[in-house]
């Protein structure tokens, strides 16, 4: 069982032994990845902003009308129509996982690429006192991996 305090004994070695060239070229790389990450979120995030406003807008015409219905077929149609909504707000939640889940990775690999920065240019630089971000302290931050209405509550 490897413990955080392993991990970056292992990271400590295998920085020490690795050309500064190839340390350098490594964290370009998780850099690219973790700005690839952010852009991705905010992707997700514009996304959901938009199904969200357009799902509850649509829930509430329903409701609207099904406060006027008399039972008919077509009330039976609206109420159908609800429960999509629903299910779609549901999927929606996750979502919410997603963008927590790429936080907690785009805060793993800035971790990683400074304690590789730091380990391999030096703990100064010309602009001062290099800066760790801090990893995240648990392993995962979301622990949901199936999708069912009802088994999680983010809203």
């Amino acid at each position: 069982m490897h413990t955080e305090s392993t991990t970056a004994a292992d990271f400590d070695a295998a920085v020490a032994a690795m050309p500064l060239l190839a340390a350098a070229e490594l964290q370009d790389h998780l850099m690219t990845v973790a700005h690839d990450l952010e852009r991705l979120q905010r992707l997700l995030d514009d996304a959901g902003e938009a199904l969200s406003a357009h799902f509850y807008s649509a829930s509430n015409q329903v409701m609207t009308l099904l406060s006027g219905s008399d039972g008919s077929p077509a009330s039976e149609g609206l109420k159908q129509i609800m429960q999509d909504v629903a299910g779609a707000i549901t999927a929606l939640q996750f979502q919410d996982m997603a963008t927590q889940l790429i936080a907690h990775t785009s805060q793993r690999l800035r971790n990683c690429s400074d304690q590789l920065a730091r380990d391999t240019f030096g703990a100064d630089d010309e602009d001062g006192a290099a800066v760790v971000e801090i990893a995240p302290l648990r392993p995962n931050p979301v622990t949901q991996d199936e999708m069912d209405a009802g088994s999680i509550e983010l809203f």
